[in-house]
């Protein structure tokens, strides 16, 4: 389960003995209205339907929980519980409304980091695809660093920093998706910005060494040999080792020149901060 959070499902047996209902009532529990059930009785069936894989139902019992019974207990872990099983059914701005709802509602309770977490992932868990739409990770990004700054020794914390890492590659990777598109298509300059953008801003990422060799491809081709030069001397002395490295030594002595840092361009500053240790 999602964080680790641990959720005690109600066995058969016992969920049996609830819808028959109390004082020996033989009616089946789908003959009585919700309101004859204790919040007890209503949470362990919502659990219920989570163990037979029914998320979407057992949101809709958790909900009634908080419905019948509000500012109870049970109410209480009735609402986590449904942004929880929204957030199985996949149902996140549901499982978003419910995460935020509790935030609002139980600020300094135990579950509150749990909450703040599921709220994030609601955002986390759409932007597996480069194409999409890049809000989506920024509300991530933002979400998972409430996580970490507010509740910092909680268990989610962890987890919710190596996924910012991952949020933020992926927007690097697409800032390289769309960089790549104009440089096969020779758009040198609109290529350039977005290379420039994963060195400045997402130089922590995987992608700054090919971000630095295509800098190199990009200022060949507009016969710009010094930002060529320089790029490819911050990829010789961060990144020596990787192929891209490689690649652009190979197209710069191709041409008679040689990676190192020359002219008064942005490249050059990032070099010079780079050797004084202030970069990367």
């Amino acid at each position: 389960m999602a964080g680790g959070f641990r959720v005690k499902l109600a066995a058969p047996m016992v969920l049996a003995i609830v819808l028959a209902g109390c004082g020996g009532v033989n009616q089946s529990a789908s003959d009585l209205p919700l309101e004859n059930y204790t919040a007890e009785q209503i949470f362990q069936r919502a659990e219920h339907e989570l163990g037979r894989n029914r998320p979407e139902d057992a949101a809709e019992f958790f909900a009634e929980v908080e419905r019948l019974y509000p500012y109870s207990e049970w109410a209480k872990r009735a609402l986590i519980m449904n942004a929880f099983s929204y957030h199985q059914a996949q149902k996140y701005p549901e499982s978003r409304a419910s995460a935020q709802r509790f935030l609002d509602i139980y600020p300094a309770d135990d579950d509150a980091a749990y909450a703040q977490y599921l709220l994030a992932l609601s955002y986390y868990d759409q932007i597996d695809e480069i194409g999409r739409d890049q809000g989506l990770t920024f509300q991530a990004l933002q979400a998972l660093r409430q996580v970490i700054e507010r509740y910092p020794d909680s268990e989610y914390a962890r987890s919710a920093v190596l996924k910012f890492d991952l949020a933020f590659d992926h927007l690097a990777a697409k800032e390289m998706e769309i960089g790549r598109y104009y440089l096969k298509r020779e758009h040198y300059a609109a290529a350039i910005n977005r290379f420039r953008a994963v060195v400045e801003d997402f130089q922590t990422t995987s992608h700054t060494p090919e971000a630095l060799h295509r800098l190199v491809e990009a200022y060949l081709s507009l016969g710009l040999n010094e930002e060529a030069q320089t790029a490819g001397a911050i990829l010789g002395y961060n990144f020596q080792s990787t192929p891209w490295y490689d690649d652009s030594y190979k197209l710069l002595t191709g041409r008679g020149l040689e990676p190192k840092a020359l002219g008064d361009n942005w490249l050059n500053q990032v070099y010079r901060q780079m050797v004084q240790g202030k970069w990367l």
